[in-house]
């Protein structure tokens, strides 16, 4: 333990350094108080930096033993070790610290918003009345809301799949504080945010797991080679997706190259380079040497370097938090509402030629795209090579998908999304009533079902043990139910647009993303229970499969004809915000909305439909084949019985004297 506790002090001191290094490179606690000007002192210019630094440590600590217990360390018969279980219980402490210290940040945030010291703040009712108004403030009690379940759950759940939840749970409320600092004033919001989003969700598992895994080695925890060969490709993926987010987050708070050398903040970008070239180095040097020798019995290998390693986190994350501090350069020029809004300017008068020409890079959905081909072709691929045979229709099936994915979340159609009504309504019928078809018939479970290798050991859970978990789960037997599924896929889109909910997503970058994540979600839940070929948890008859399509498709025309008959605007402060200046009117743009929901769904019922009847007479012809054989194989039996009654006949003697035998 004296050694657990060298390291701890080693990373302390290499997060301090980096912290205040970077703060007084940046300026952030160095700040001249202009007279006239509130100034919140001292306590909260440097404590501030501090108790933030504490909540992003607790905040990886908690994240790191989570990724110990569900998926470092193996399984056994499908649970969780002893090990593991302990590391449930230390994430429940660390969580606490977290919401401890994001209940310490909200204080002092809202303390230098308003320029007030810390005692002034507490006497007064500016706390409770600032808190949950600005957005720094809002996000903070998330954090504290989530983290406080955390803490709570973590002491109660015993199973593989309620940890990957509270996992979940964890980086989920990791975003919040992020996500409403620098990258929410900047202009690109579509590469500012999800950059940061990416970023946060990898250096956090990355940074907290090295820490828990330093702790596990130098305690004499056990299946210590398993866990570090994990680690080791934990930490590949980690330090390319941190390296990637890192350098959109760059590219859109520093368009001139050069203001990484004459601006502060773009100095403490470098030292963060460096710093993330230097863990990448000793990765490699873990996956290269550590691991073989820890597998011929020598753990200290990984110890010392992975002490260094630990060192050097906290002075990158002391450096992070300083950034956090530092105000990126000002942009120069004055930028238009609209562009504050939507992230660009406002574009030209609509036309087929802009829709099909005007295309704009989107971070998430150019990511969500390439992975979800990559891995794709990667699985049939392997199939290929291992001499398996894959339909072509499937794989251009979902090639056509992911072109119709691309069309309406990168090209003109998403560049005229935010501020017409009626080209937003295109896109969302095409992500939940088209392109989810494709995506179902591409059979991508199956593949991943077919592609993906057992685990090493039995009971444990690899990718594959997961998804099988996932699809026989109680979950998946509840979302995949037809009643379920058509509710989601017709309810949704009611209580969506008409509700406060809708202007709420359109003003904010990833909760429009999110909203047309769950058109897309919703859509192939709803048609993997129609025409599925991947496995499903209820098999229904296709009769009952063409009943509930003609009985959901008409909820969208309703739908389509409540717009229509609308004299008001949905969203109407967003839409009256970013109103084109061409003479279209929010109700006429609305009206023409509503003519498209009505009458979008005819082509993907007609496609449907298609599906149902191909796989109707696919199902038919496979039920006649079995039932052929198994009446050729009734056949051979009936002929087999025949020959032997006549053989019988034939020599009476023999089976008297088999009989015979067969009494003595």
């Amino acid at each position: 333990m004296r050694g657990v506790a060298k390291a701890a002090a080693i990373a302390v001191v290499t997060t301090v350094i980096g912290l205040v290094g970077a703060l007084y490179v940046g300026g952030a606690v160095a700040e001249r108080v202009i007279p006239g000007i509130s100034d919140a002192g001292v306590l909260v210019r440097w404590g501030l930096p501090v108790v933030r630094t504490v909540m992003d440590i607790a905040a990886a600590l908690t994240v790191g033993c989570l990724v110990m217990a569900v998926v470092l360390l193996p399984l056994i018969k499908d649970g969780l070790t002893s090990a593991a279980q302990r590391y449930l219980q230390a994430s429940a402490w660390c969580a606490a610290v977290w919401a401890a210290a994001a209940g310490a940040t909200l204080v002092l945030t809202v303390a230098e918003i308003l320029g007030l010291p810390v005692t002034g703040l507490l006497r007064g009712h500016e706390l409770s009345s600032y808190a949950g108004q600005i957005p720094q403030g809002t996000a903070l009690l998330v954090v504290i809301l989530m983290s406080v379940m955390v803490a709570l759950l973590a002491r109660t759940v015993s199973t593989p799949a309620a940890s990957l939840g509270l996992l979940a749970l964890a980086l989920a409320a990791l975003l919040p504080p992020g996500l409403t600092g620098h990258s929410a004033s900047s202009p690109n919001h579509s590469v500012a945010v999800v950059g940061l989003a990416l970023h946060l969700l990898a250096v956090v598992p990355w940074v907290g797991g090295l820490a828990v895994l330093v702790w596990h080695a130098m305690s004499g925890g056990r299946l210590l080679d398993t866990a570090v060969s994990r680690f080791s490709r934990l930490a590949v993926g980690c330090l390319v997706v941190t390296g990637l987010s890192g350098l959109a987050n760059t590219v859109s708070r520093l368009p001139d190259p050069l203001q990484l050398f004459t601006t502060d903040y773009g100095r403490i970008i470098l030292v963060k380079i460096v710093l993330l070239a230097v863990l990448g180095w000793i990765g490699w040097r873990h996956r290269e040497h550590t691991v073989p020798a820890i597998r011929e019995g020598r753990p200290l290998a990984f110890t010392r370097l992975a002490v260094v390693e630990a060192a050097i986190m906290g002075a990158t994350m002391g450096v992070a938090v300083a950034l956090a501090q530092t105000a990126p350069p000002a942009t120069t020029g004055s930028v238009s509402t609209v562009e504050a809004l939507i992230g660009y300017e406002m574009p030209p008068p609509i036309t087929v030629a802009r829709l099909a020409s005007l295309w704009r890079f989107d971070l998430f959905w150019v990511v969500l795209i390439l992975v979800l081909g990559g891995l794709y072709l990667a699985g049939v691929l392997r199939l290929r090579r291992r001499g398996d045979s894959w339909p072509w229709g499937r794989t251009i099936a979902w090639c056509v998908a992911l072109v119709s994915l691309a069309i309406v979340t990168l090209s003109g159609v998403a560049t005229y999304a935010p501020v017409l009504f009626s080209v937003h309504m295109a896109q969302h019928m095409t992500l939940a009533m088209m392109t989810p078809i494709f995506l179902v018939l591409g059979a991508p479970m199956t593949l991943a079902l077919r592609a993906l290798r057992p685990a090493e050991v039995r009971g444990d859970r690899g990718p594959r043990e997961w998804l099988s978990a996932f699809l026989g789960s109680r979950y998946t037997r509840v979302m995949a139910h037809p009643v379920v599924a058509g509710l989601i896929f017709i309810g949704s889109t009611y209580a969506l647009y008409f509700s406060p909910a809708f202007e709420w997503m359109m003003r904010n970058h990833l909760g429009h993303i999110w909203m047309l994540v769950h058109f897309l979600l919703s859509g192939y839940l709803f048609y993997w229970v129609i025409i599925g070929v991947d496995p499903s948890p209820h098999k229904i008859p296709h009769v009952a499969r063409l009943l509930m399509l003609f009985v959901t498709m008409p909820f969208h025309a309703f739908f389509g004809i409540a717009l229509m008959n609308m004299g008001e605007p949905l969203a109407a402060d967003w839409y009256k915000a970013v109103q084109p200046p061409w003479g279209v009117t929010a109700v006429h743009d609305l009206q023409t909305g509503g003519a498209i929901a009505w009458g979008f769904g005819e082509i993907p019922t007609f496609v449907v439909l298609i599906a149902i009847v191909v796989q109707w007479a696919v199902s038919d012809q496979r039920l006649s084949r079995r039932t052929d054989r198994k009446a050729e194989r009734d056949e051979d039996a009936e002929l087999a019985r025949y020959n032997a009654m006549l053989s019988q006949l034939k020599d009476p003697g023999q089976s008297g004297s088999s009989a015979k035998a067969g009494a003595d």
